[in-house]
């Protein structure tokens, strides 16, 4: 499978008790599939609060994703653990319930230094790819944070037969353009999703294939326009639509960036999308100063 375009990562509502909020859920899938330029959708990733879901949480939170979207466009589940074995079982899960491929996280575990054993990536994903044959999407992390591949390393799980994508969260534009580099000198056809949601048109003029952001859960439309815009040389057009996202940009991953996702849920209450913005512990509801500021932000892009 080759993956392009936008892909949106799901935000995953709560009820007050903090249930998966079924209705609401399917509302806000409904909403990203029938966006204009949307070519697929990934489910349990950092945008649904996945660290907090339980395995059948998953489980049920991809069902429900694969019935509302029923075909109309693929379904990435996110793979999200730090041991192997488990990562393994969450991909067969994925695999069984008609997930088109997997987005699978590095083990934080990782963060102590693996970056000097790549063996240890390597290994993690060839078992992955040989315990659930699914197309894999690398997820690479800021190198700062210690948990992100050097150039070397994807250009080298690339060579996976079973890995189709990287998405690149490098959140460095020259870190970035690197990887794209070593990705494409592979000659595999591996795509190139930027999640460098900080710097979108960047990224999509350096040549990525598409994104796979969770901002996308409040602005699929205009991160779809700007991916097409940019890939027709339509540069004016392209400035006007990154002009409409700076605001909410700059609400969204202020500081701490841990909120970033509570912040996007409460886009999607004040847009209508979804009923109330419920996280989970150990995360925190917004204070009501920094709502405002997401209402303002929601003003200056033209979203209402």
């Amino acid at each position: 499978m080759r993956f392009s375009g936008t892909m949106p990562a799901n935000l995953l509502p709560f009820t007050a008790d903090l249930a998966i909020d079924e209705a609401a859920y399917r509302k806000h899938l409904r909403w990203l599939v029938d966006t204009p330029g949307v070519t697929g959708i990934v489910a349990n990733g950092h945008a649904s609060e996945v660290s907090s879901l339980s395995r059948e949480e998953r489980k049920r939170s991809l069902a429900i994703a694969l019935d509302e979207i029923a075909g109309a466009c693929p379904v990435i589940a996110g793979v999200y653990s730090d041991g192997t074995a488990d990562a393994v079982e969450l991909a067969r899960d994925a695999g069984a319930a008609g997930a088109a491929g997997v987005l699978v996280f590095p083990p934080t575990l990782f963060m102590w230094g693996a970056q000097l054993k790549p063996d240890m990536a390597l290994r993690h994903f060839s078992e992955i790819a040989a315990g659930a044959d699914l197309p894999i999407i690398v997820f690479e992390y800021p190198p700062a944070s210690g948990i992100g591949y050097a150039p070397e390393t994807l250009a080298r799980l690339c060579e996976i037969p079973q890995v189709a994508g990287v998405k690149d969260w490098s959140n460095d534009i020259v870190a970035f353009e690197r990887n794209l580099r070593a990705v494409r000198a592979t000659g595999r056809p591996v795509a190139v999703l930027s999640a460098f949601t900080m710097s979108l048109m960047a990224s999509f003029l350096l040549g990525a294939d598409g994104a796979i952001s969770g901002m996308g859960s409040v602005t699929a439309d205009l991160q779809a326009e700007l991916f097409q815009a940019c890939a027709k040389g339509d540069l004016d057009g392209a400035r006007r639509l990154n002009d409409r996202l700076d605001p909410l940009v700059r609400v969204f991953y202020a500081p701490p960036f841990v909120d970033m996702h509570n912040r996007m849920k409460e886009a999607l209450v004040l847009l209508g999308r979804i009923p109330a913005a419920h996280v989970r512990p150990p995360l925190t509801p917004v204070p009501p100063a920094e709502r405002e500021a997401i209402r303002r932000a929601i003003e200056a892009a033209g979203l209402r």
